[in-house]
């Protein structure tokens, strides 16, 4: 009975034998390498050091991957019992579409990865090279998607407001619990980046679509265009802004109807132009640039998103000054308390990009005269007019020129300080005209609030040391009043040219500083630095 059972292993153990023998080449080398998934993968500096020196291009990213690995125990994180996880199929995924993320960039080595997954081919790179180029796979993509430009950089491009760090590591372990992360997360990006996704999905669509035609005018003999007109161009307009959701139908009139009033005047408020029925000349350029230049604006704000913290907007109460379109925004509670037009410095006089905290209001302040506009224009008036000085109720003291409180102050009747090295802060201004303009770049760098005195009174609503009647006293008085603010308020003074609303129209702003210009330069050329 026993020599039975052991001649009857032995048949099956040559059967086995010869059928494996028998499989196609292809299917015997598939099989070896499901078998071979079993083995232990044993990483450590040795086997990570001759890892980057066989891909030399992933060498920038080492200190990131070795750092994961220490923090893993040097455990395998991308292959299950068998194969590779599902997490690292979805990160593969997500690498394969970064062009929906705004991103350019190439992953190096991403034929080779390839290999790893495509399963018709015959070439497979070693399991632990798979290992190591899915981790240096997820630090390219959560450097390029969570982070964008280094701090280093973006310092030198006038970016100054508080840097963004993330622990690839700690994001890692999060993505892996919940994949969902991977597509939308509000605790790893600014949540207007997911809001700009949206608007470069449909922007590219009607680019796909060829739904961007171009609108035909004669350019020698254009008059304005305004409501009863008939133009072909008027049909060409209708049917723009159809295309870009600022009309709900297209009826193919050529006639400047009431419905296309209502679609011109949507337009204009999400491009900041001045509300009123004319299309000019200019209003017919700004819609025939091509819908590249739009889409490229989207690309370049979502970067901008990756660089904010996402608890900063997440703060009880903040100040958020947007430079291109000319806007202050005050939120509390996460509600709009106060929205201001503001006009900013001009390009000699750049407003600077930075953050600060608020922790005074002045009424009725003296406006000292910085030393390079004494220099520049000041003593020039003094030269031509001697009562120049009384005139505009200023004065020396101490060496310096300082403009008395009152109606014809510069500073308006209030200012709001957040201290910082460039010397600016929002204030009020007599200069009221000003704001009529649709390109507002008149100061010296300070930000002037059209909404001045609201601001001052929503700032200060719930104190009851400063009632309605007290500000409104103290910002008419002959002599500078200080408030010291009880709950200081953090102020971030951005650069965004374009913006999605909460109700999903996208607005787009002019990029008055040229930053636009220069971070394209920035991130599609081969000099980028990412991190």
């Amino acid at each position: 009975m026993r020599n039975f059972i052991f001649s009857a292993m032995l048949i099956t153990i040559s059967f086995f034998a010869f059928s494996f023998k028998s499989f196609p080449d292809k299917l015997e080398n598939r099989t070896n390498e499901v078998l071979s998934s079993y083995a232990v993968i044993t990483i450590d500096a040795a086997s990570m050091n001759a890892f980057f020196k066989k891909y030399p291009k992933l060498k920038k990213y080492q200190k990131d991957v070795e750092a994961i690995y220490k923090a893993k125990q040097y455990q395998s994180i991308w292959y299950d019992d068998k194969n590779i996880s599902e997490f690292g199929a979805l990160l593969y995924q997500k690498v394969n579409v970064l062009k929906d993320q705004g991103i350019n960039s190439k992953m190096p080595y991403k034929e080779v990865i390839d290999q790893a997954f495509n399963e018709s081919d015959n070439i497979v790179p070693p399991q632990l090279d798979t290992e190591l180029l899915l981790t240096n796979m997820y630090v390219f993509y959560a450097s390029n998607v969570y982070s964008g430009v280094d701090p280093a950089t973006l310092k030198k491009i006038g970016w100054y407001l508080p840097a963004k760090t993330i622990s690839y590591a700690k994001i890692l372990d999060s993505l892996i619990v919940d994949t969902n992360r991977l597509n939308e997360d509000d605790y790893l990006l600014f949540n207007q980046y997911y809001k700009l996704q949206d608007a470069l999905k449909k922007y590219r669509k009607i680019e796909k679509d060829n739904l961007w035609q171009k609108i035909t005018i004669d350019s020698a003999n254009y008059k304005d265009l305004r409501p009863d007109d008939t133009a072909i161009a008027i049909k060409q307009i209708r049917q723009r802004l159809f295309v870009v959701g600022d009309l709900k139908q297209d009826n193919k009139s050529d006639v400047y109807d009431e419905e296309l009033m209502a679609g011109v005047l949507n337009y204009k408020r999400r491009y900041n132009l001045k509300l009123n029925y004319a299309i000019t000349r200019d209003h017919i350029t700004q819609l025939n640039e091509p819908i590249s230049k739009r889409i490229k604006t989207i690309m370049l704000n979502m970067e901008r998103c990756r660089w904010i913290p996402t608890q900063l907007t997440r703060a009880n109460e903040y100040i958020m000054v947007n430079i291109p379109s000319f806007r202050m925004f005050y939120i509390k509670d996460g509600k709009y308390a106060l929205v201001s037009d503001i006009f900013v410095g001009n390009r000699l006089s750049e407003t600077v990009i930075f953050s600060g905290t608020m922790d005074r209001i002045v009424f009725s302040p003296y406006w000292y005269v910085p030393n390079s506009i004494i220099q520049n224009e000041l003593k020039l008036q003094i030269a031509r007019d001697k009562n120049y000085l009384a005139d505009h109720d200023m004065e020396w003291n101490g060496g310096k020129v300082r403009q008395k409180p009152g109606p014809k102050n510069s500073l308006g009747l209030v200012k709001f300080m957040f201290p910082n090295p460039n010397d600016i802060y929002m204030h009020d201004t007599p200069a009221k005209s000003l704001f009529e303009f649709e390109k507002r770049t008149f100061s010296h760098g300070c930000i002037n609030v059209k909404e001045a005195k609201e601001l001052a009174l929503t700032i200060l609503k719930d104190d009851p040391d400063w009632p309605a009647a007290k500000i409104d006293k103290a910002m008419n008085g002959e002599k500078e009043t200080t408030c010291m603010l009880k709950n200081k308020i953090p102020v971030y003074i951005g650069y965004f040219t374009a913006w999605v609303q909460d109700n999903g129209e996208i607005n787009f702003f002019p990029d008055v500083y040229g930053r636009d210009d220069s971070l394209d330069k920035l991130l599609y050329s081969d000099d980028v630095t990412m991190k």
